[in-house]
């Protein structure tokens, strides 16, 4: 599909998605706002379900395949009207949580894809197999924002760098020197997520140096949360995504703490959810519990990707769980429903049709209609 194309139908999938979404409000079908798009990393695949765990909606082909028919070890996933963008980032060797890998190198993709409802690859950025820093390569991708201009911003973790890409595979801007790690003027180190502000800056997770920080589109830091500092592991320690609040405030998964934290605009804290507590969540056969994401709700909820815990949980203020998607210390795989087991490490959850604090794939603020 050449980039024109691509344009045309970016601009019809504007023109239909709040009119699907709306549709579809109260059916269990595809697509239907107040679904869950979940990232089910070690299953590799990225399911789609309803309030009551049903899946309705799959890419991807389990837990024994690895092929460029699936998406494997996939950390992101966004619904972008009725497409799903999706970062192939690949499993390490050695993964206990995915024995079916047995390259002991590892098992890679290295693709970020945009999928239609039928499964068919409309477009790709990457290559699947090893990763690489040339053109059209990847190294490592944790995660993909699609951006209101129709392009793709790309956290390449392996290649500490974030990058944003057109639809003709160039790329327009870069955060980050490739394949040099640190903590220096536009260095990162194990980068994990970008998010485009309102105001035009990047707010990216940088993963080891323990911060989140919002830079300029000149590479200037204007805000920093976290040491900056990969020794230093206080007040977060592997901040694995972040997002900015209308209100100001930033919600931040410190996943080394197994927490999810929200500090104000004077970096006061003002709510915190540890996602586990109890001697369960530390399973001797287990990596985690390493939360991974956390995206605030319209309702207020905060929904999180308890990837250890093998499970994606909705905590509403009072730190209360609402809804869960699989089950705590459950390692499983299910073709059917994930109600009360059937995920494998889910590495990212968002709602569909909600946008709360993350970049929208169309449009900001009172550009938006409801």
């Amino acid at each position: 599909m050449t980039s024109s194309q691509m344009k045309t139908l970016a601009a019809s999938v504007l023109l239909v998605a709040a009119s699907v979404i709306a549709s579809h409000a109260q059916e269990s079908e595809f697509n239907s706002r107040g679904n869950t798009l979940i990232a089910d990393q070690f299953n590799n695949r990225v399911i789609e379900v309803d309030r009551r765990g049903n899946i309705v909606w799959h890419f991807g082909l389990g837990p024994s395949d690895f092929s460029p028919a699936s998406v494997i070890g996939v950390n992101d996933a966004q619904r972008v009207g009725e497409l799903t963008l999706m970062a192939g980032t690949g499993t390490p060797g050695g993964q206990l949580e995915a024995p079916n890998c047995t390259n002991p190198t590892g098992c890679p993709d290295n693709r970020v894809l945009l999928v239609d409802h039928d499964g068919n690859i409309v477009w790709q950025y990457g290559q699947f197999g090893p990763g690489g820093g040339g053109p059209n390569q990847l190294n490592v991708p944790v995660q993909n924002t699609w951006l209101p201009n129709f392009h793709i911003l790309i956290t390449d973790q392996a290649n500490e760098r974030i990058i944003e890409v057109d639809l003709d595979k160039n790329i327009v801007w870069q955060y980050g020197t490739t394949g040099v790690a640190g903590n220096g003027p536009n260095q990162l180190n194990n980068p994990n997520c970008a998010e485009l502000l309102e105001n035009g800056h990047i707010l990216i997770c940088d993963e080891n140096n323990n911060r989140a920080l919002e830079v300029t589109r000149a590479g200037k830091t204007v805000w920093q949360y976290g040491s900056g500092d990969p020794n230093i592991n206080d007040p977060v320690s592997g901040v694995a995504f972040a997002s900015r609040l209308e209100n100001g405030h930033t919600v931040i998964t410190d996943s080394n703490h197994n927490r999810v934290v929200e500090i104000d605009r004077g970096k006061n804290v003002v709510w915190q959810y540890f996602t586990c507590t109890g001697a369960s969540c530390n399973l001797a056969r287990g990596t985690g519990p390493l939360p991974t994401r956390a995206v605030r709700l319209r309702n207020g909820h905060t929904l999180i990707s308890d990837q250890y815990n093998h499970r994606v949980i909705e905590v509403n203020h009072a730190k209360q769980i609402v809804r869960t998607f699989g089950k705590l210390g459950d390692l499983s795989y299910n073709t059917d429903s994930v109600a009360g087991g059937g995920l494998n490490s889910p590495y990212d959850a968002k709602r569909i049709g909600d946008y709360t604090g993350l970049t929208p794939p169309f449009c900001f603020g009172d550009e938006c209609d409801e």
